[in-house]
């Protein structure tokens, strides 16, 4: 190796250090903290780490757009709308929540098998306890198979399509086995409808249109997004480029439906920057994250995920 190189990768691992300590830092107030995805050792889960989620997942920028990207989906239908809107302390605690959030997605990917059903049973009971009456009279319950489908199918699409849209092109055939890789997952949390390709996603978001409609919320929720300390500094600073990135990847009609329009999205050139910053984030190998953690677990080297081989 050349003493330029040499320096290129000391200075490489001194950022990757820095930023590993600041994420550590954000999350050590969460349940994530909590949660030793490292052990027990050797055992598997939901998903292998050849699956097309394990390289989606490990991608924080694009996580947190596709994560944006679902929730305005799911708001779109007003009977999830109300559920979380009515029932949870999004609207008064909404980074707690969201870490709650990223939490169960880390453990459903990452998580040991044995953690990540417990983990769901858990979630389950407290869905069975979530019902009422949406503004407009439409009964609901957050454990109606139909809508729990339909927050798997968003946030499926969100993580997906984010990945592939800023850090790392997807064909149509990677996406599919993406879809499949969720399908166990999906079930355990009671979405039994939920899509295993993109041509089932497709006709799920098109037999869902005429339920979708435009609500205040999702802008409240937008502005939300904006402001609240969602990611450590200083990536706070992009964030507001960030929830607009999101908003880019909602399906044009269902722009329409909403009210999301051209103004709410990104400009091409801001497209470049969240396209670098995303790809850049596909490189950053944080040891003390979950999938590092997951990788050491099964026996693979920590950057596994990270061998562009």
């Amino acid at each position: 190796m050349t003493p330029v190189a040499a320096l290129k990768m000391r200075v490489k691992r001194s950022v990757e250090k820095r930023l590993d300590r600041a994420a550590s830092a954000y999350l050590d107030d969460s349940a994530l903290a909590r949660v030793d995805f490292s052990r027990p050792a050797g055992e598997a889960a939901l998903s292998p780490p050849t699956s097309v989620s394990w390289r989606v997942f490990k991608n924080p920028v694009t996580l947190f757009i596709g994560g944006v990207t679902a929730v305005l989906l799911e708001f779109a239908e007003p009977r999830v709308r109300s559920g979380v809107w009515d029932h949870s302390t999004f609207r008064i605690d909404p980074v707690r929540r969201m870490k709650r959030t990223g939490l169960a997605a880390m453990v459903t990917v990452y998580g040991p098998r044995s953690v990540s059903e417990q983990m769901i049973e858990a979630v389950s009971r407290r869905h069975a306890r979530v019902a009422g009456v949406t503004p407009s009279g439409q009964p609901y319950a957050a454990s109606d198979p139909d809508l729990l489908s339909w927050v798997q199918a968003t946030a499926a699409y969100g993580f997906m399509e984010s990945y592939s849209a800023y850090a790392v092109p997807l064909d149509e055939e990677a996406r599919d086995r993406s879809y499949r890789d969720g399908r166990r997952a999906a079930l355990l949390y009671g979405a039994a409808r939920a899509p295993t390709s993109v041509a089932e996603q497709r006709a799920f978001f098109a037999e869902m249109r005429d339920r979708l409609e435009a609500s205040p919320i999702l802008f409240e929720f937008l502005d939300i997004m904006r402001h609240a300390p969602a990611l450590p500094y200083p990536a706070q600073l992009a964030q507001g480029l960030l929830v607009r990135a999101a908003v880019d990847l909602v399906p044009r009609e269902i722009r329409e439906i909403t009210g999301l329009g051209e103004r709410y999205g990104l400009k091409p050139f801001e497209k470049l920057i969240v396209r670098r910053m995303a790809r850049r984030a596909d490189r950053l190998l944080l040891r003390s994250s979950p999938p590092a953690q997951a990788c050491l677990r099964l026996g693979l080297p920590e950057d596994y995920l990270y061998d562009r081989r």
